[in-house]
């Protein structure tokens, strides 16, 4: 699986960013699998899923504090990468 991400350091906070379709932030239960699926690759981080609507506007789903940090900044501004995950 390839998926489009970032880890961000942030107020000595670090988290990982994965965009993914609207389909897995559409419910509760596929947010908590494609988490639980992915959070061997990320450790010990919050895991904040992002998802754009067809305008191209970012809503993020995870821990507060972060989403509204993500939500001050602009998509262009986070590192994203490319993670080949097996």
């Amino acid at each position: 699986m390839v998926v489009h991400g970032a880890v961000i350091i942030e107020q000595g906070v670090t988290f990982a960013i994965i965009s993914v379709k609207p389909i897995v932030t559409q419910y509760t239960v596929r947010q908590m699998a494609f988490r639980q699926e992915i959070a061997h690759y990320f450790p010990n981080m919050p895991i904040i899923l992002m998802s754009q609507d067809g305008d191209g506007t970012p809503h993020y789903y995870g821990r507060k504090d972060i989403v509204d940090f993500l939500k001050s900044i602009r998509v262009d501004q986070i590192p994203w990468k490319v993670y080949h995950i097996y």
